[in-house]
């Protein structure tokens, strides 16, 4: 068997009371064990990647051996000869006949995956040592413009990026990597008789439109006051955890197979006034007789039954008023590593704070929305923001509203990936109530009423991956519940109701 020469300290360019953990062997024995057979990669690769090899020329040598496998290539100590010849780093190390010597040395590929975990748990180790390192040297710069808090918080997502994708930041990534990606989220679709790719939001007609909510989407929901933002939010949240099954996902992973564990801001209604809505919806109990303890006996049983059904949901609410969107993104972090996250819900857009004072309301409230889509990609989740509308709405003979509509507006639109309204003509219908005197316009005000009784729309104004329209929903005020609207040729069938 061909010795391999002794790795001499400070190649690396560390010297040795600086060396971090690291095993140069269990590097070249991987190396080798790819290199004399290539369908050890596949049971590696899904472990590592070129930048947990501590020795940069290993990295390099990974990399070029994982790009001609990927194309179905030959990967061998010949064939990559030709890449590596002008390395300099290899040059040091003996030249390409490094790579038949440690090909040749190479003792099992059984044990590959094995040297694979070992070198990612060292990599992680060192990573774990930088951060550390950044952390102190942070904390000892004393620096007006460096608040501790603020440290804690830039320290956990470090931490939690680390935890999660086994590097410090993610960087390019190949096109061949992202496609498969792509292709998988289609298979989900498909494998569901062409349904959704996303997590449905019990809204039939909503998830036709937006094909469910999808990860790293940032959803915005806006609408005039009484108009039921909340309350649709808070339908879609009970949906999603009502639904809620965990199991084996495609990749292995154990996750939500449906629905999803929801986390909601309500940064406007206190905890106990949102499950008081919840409830009422799913008890069927009229929400002001719920407030008022005006009920049954045969309400209050249902009530209880329905609290108890509840109580398994994995819905968590934050009700702490104007936190910053730094706190925001940290509570979220901290929720998906101890209880999971697959969507979240802000209520509403405008009383998040920004980290720090800007010079206007329009480079806060985009401070915000920046955030809130950083939040969806970092955490690989949906997040629905609710947002106010301006006055403009009022003043038009129209009240349906537009994408001018909302309220410091720019950075909203730009950075959703969908932008949708709630708008509910029977509000606007009632206050144009004609006199009692005038029986022609009373019967006409009456029958335009009994159309629009009971009936809401979702106009969608915006959406990056997918197409614009109005969703037709049920309203039923007494329960504060959205739901499916029957269609006309739905004859003898009744709304479903969620």
């Amino acid at each position: 068997m061909n010795e391999i020469a002794p790795f001499q300290p400070g190649q690396t360019g560390t010297s040795p009371e600086e060396t971090l953990p690291h095993n140069i062997e269990a590097e070249q024995q991987l190396l080798g064990a790819i290199l004399t057979n290539n369908d050890v990669y596949d049971r590696v690769a899904s472990v590592i990647n070129a930048t947990h090899f501590y020795e940069p020329v290993h990295a390099r040598i990974y990399e070029v051996a994982a790009a001609r496998i990927a194309k179905n290539n030959l990967a061998s100590p010949v064939t990559l000869k030709a890449f590596l010849e002008d390395d300099e780093g290899l040059k040091e190390l003996g030249g390409p006949s490094y790579l038949a010597r440690i090909a040749g040395a190479a003792i099992s590929s059984f044990a590959a995956r094995d040297y694979a975990q070992m070198i990612y748990d060292l990599a992680i180790r060192r990573k774990l040592m930088d951060l550390g390192k950044e952390i102190k040297d942070k904390a000892a710069k004393v620096d007006v413009s460096s608040e501790p808090k603020e440290q804690i918080v830039e320290a956990e997502q470090a931490l939690y990026t680390l935890a999660e994708s086994g590097q410090g930041e993610s960087g390019f990534q190949s096109f061949l990597s992202a496609v498969t990606d792509a292709v998988n989220i289609a298979n989900q679709a498909y494998q569901r008789d062409g349904g959704l790719s996303g997590i449905s939001t019990g809204l039939i007609d909503m998830d036709g439109k937006l094909g469910g909510l999808h990860p790293s989407d940032l959803l915005i929901l806006a609408g005039r006051p009484s108009m039921g933002k909340t309350s649709l939010v808070t339908n879609i949240a009970y949906n999603i955890a009502k639904a809620y099954k965990k199991g084996t996902l495609s990749d292995g992973s154990i996750g939500a197979v449906e629905g999803g564990v929801v986390g909601f801001y309500s940064l406007e209604m206190s905890a106990e006034q949102l499950a008081s809505r919840i409830l009422a919806d799913a008890a069927s109990v009229d929400s002001h007789r719920l407030r008022s303890g005006d009920m049954t006996e045969e309400e209050f049983r249902n009530l209880v039954e329905a609290a108890k059904t509840l109580e398994a949901c994995p819905l968590y609410i934050d009700d702490t008023p104007a936190l910053p969107i730094s706190q925001l993104a940290a509570r979220a972090r901290r929720l998906k590593r101890t209880h999971g996250l697959d969507v979240l819900m802000v209520d509403y857009l405008q009383l998040v704070r920004p980290a720090s004072a800007k010079d206007s309301r329009v480079n806060e409230v985009s401070e915000i929305t920046q955030g809130l889509k950083a939040i969806a990609k970092e955490l690989n989740v949906p997040v629905i923001a609710l947002s106010q509308l301006s006055r403009a709405v009022e003043s038009r003979e129209d009240k349906r509203p537009q994408l001018s509509d909302l309220r410091e507006s720019g950075s909203i639109e730009q950075d959703a990936d969908v932008v949708m309204f709630v708008y509910r003509g029977e509000y606007y219908k009632e206050r144009e109530k004609p006199g009692e005197d005038n029986l022609e316009a009373m019967a006409k005000w009456q029958e335009e009423m009994e159309h629009l009784h009971g009936k809401a729309e979702v106009i969608i104004g915006k959406q990056r991956h997918g197409p614009i329209g109005n969703v037709e929903l049920s309203f039923e005020g007494r329960y504060t519940r959205f739901g499916n609207l029957a269609k006309p040729w739905q004859n003898n069938q009744q709304s479903e109701e969620f």
